[in-house]
């Protein structure tokens, strides 16, 4: 039974699943938009939020000791001091406001090599939302 499961495993032990997503996520940070498979864009999706969440608190909170903590936490998981400041004073500015719904994925279709649904994860614009 899969009582209280939260996330996928996508096939991988713990530690290749990590550095999947990890991977994952800094391409999207870099390009904005990345295609890749349903089943790792959904689990791209909830990783990636958590640190666009961290991001944003970073970029708004007035004590500086705090900003510096969220930043590490963020860089723990990125491994990248220049996407991790990126991340924070440029990507997070974008979704001061909004609660949550900053990476879409739109299916596009199945693969022709061995028909694996894929799907493109992008950062959603601030302003086409509402």
């Amino acid at each position: 039974m899969r009582h209280r499961v939260a996330k996928s495993k996508l096939s991988r032990y713990k530690s290749h699943r990590k550095a999947l997503l990890r991977n994952l996520a800094k391409e999207l940070f870099d390009h904005g938009s990345i295609i890749t498979t349903v089943a790792k864009a959904k689990a791209l999706r909830s990783f990636a939020e958590k640190l666009i969440a961290k991001a944003i608190k970073a970029a708004t909170v007035q004590d500086r000791t705090k900003s510096v903590a969220l930043r590490r936490v963020i860089n723990r998981e990125l491994n990248d001091r220049k996407l991790t400041n990126r991340l924070v004073e440029e990507i997070a500015k974008k979704y001061v406001g909004k609660n949550g719904g900053y990476v879409r994925v739109l299916r596009l279709g199945f693969r022709r090599g061995d028909a694996a649904e894929m799907a493109l994860v992008q950062l959603v614009e601030s302003g086409s939302e509402e």
